[in-house]
């Protein structure tokens, strides 16, 4: 199954809470809350490339499954980190922070990244 596409994001959960954990600022947890960002995956075997737009900041991440890489944070700070993939499961480890990018029935996008007892779920749809 392919990641490959353009996911527009349809729900979240515990939003507020994880950013405030992470140490983003209060007034960009206020601007970013509401945006229905956009992520786009580019998928070439084993190499990905993932953008996501959330209004006018874009974070572009690109990598080898397998391979370390530099990802850039939630915070905007880049982390060496090994990106894996087990079925239609995305998985890696950010500082303290667990990110898996799942894919369902081929269209849904279900990212969950948790730090310690705090869970951040987005739902997002692939766009026609």
């Amino acid at each position: 199954m392919s990641f490959a596409g353009k996911y527009q994001l349809e729900s979240q959960e515990g939003f507020v809470e994880f950013m405030k954990a992470v140490g983003l600022p209060d007034d960009l947890i206020e601007k970013g809350k509401d945006i229905k960002s956009v992520t786009e995956i580019e998928e070439n075997g084993a190499q990905f490339k993932v953008t996501v737009t959330t209004g006018a900041k874009v974070m572009v991440n690109s990598f080898t499954i397998g391979q370390e890489a530099e990802i850039e944070s939630l915070t905007g700070e880049k982390i060496k980190a090994v990106v894996n993939k087990e079925g239609n499961k995305l998985k890696t480890v950010l500082n303290k922070v667990t990110s898996v990018t799942e894919l369902l029935e081929g269209n849904t996008l279900i990212d969950t990244l948790t730090l310690g007892s705090l869970v951040y779920k987005r739902t997002s749809k692939r766009m026609a």
